[in-house]
């Protein structure tokens, strides 16, 4: 099922760990709709202003999918709200200040991972979309010593 011009439901409900340990990753309904306004508030109007292909790095996960992956019970991705993404035309810190740059309204961006010394690519960009309730804030998330600490902004 076709979004919008560049995205497909497929690719937004793409997982390798539920192909992996064979989890059907089908969103319900009402996932669908936010997906689709995701897509049509976020990723589609990213798309249009960078000009450039955005790689979904995971969209929609099921709860099994999300508690696999070691995602958090409340993560906006089991409601289909929110992608991990990759521009490959920009860095890591780059794409996340594109985003923020550009005005788009979101819920939360959140630089993931990133490492300067594991390279400029290193980690990516969680964006989400929650109708009517956007809080516009902008995180960067690092794993120190196994435990993950959020810090506002985008840091370097």
């Amino acid at each position: 099922m076709q979004l919008s011009n560049d995205f497909s439901l497929e690719e937004l409900t793409k997982s390798q760990m539920a192909d992996r340990m064979g989890i059907d990753n089908t969103p319900p309904p009402v996932a669908v709709v936010y997906l689709q306004s995701l897509v049509d508030n976020v990723l589609q109007p990213l798309r249009d202003a960078v000009g450039q292909p955005i790689s979904i790095n995971s969209g929609f996960r099921n709860p099994t999918v999300n508690a696999a992956v070691g995602g958090v019970p409340s993560s906006q991705h089991t409601e289909g709200k929110a992608a991990d993404t990759e521009c490959m035309t920009m860095t890591t810190v780059e794409w996340a200040r594109f985003i923020v740059s550009t005005g788009i309204e979101f819920d939360q961006l959140i630089l993931e991972f990133y490492s300067r010394d594991k390279g400029p690519n290193s980690g990516w960009v969680h964006i989400s979309y929650n109708p009517g309730q956007n809080r516009h804030q902008v995180l960067t998330a690092v794993n120190k010593n196994g435990t993950v600490y959020y810090m506002t902004g985008i840091i370097e």
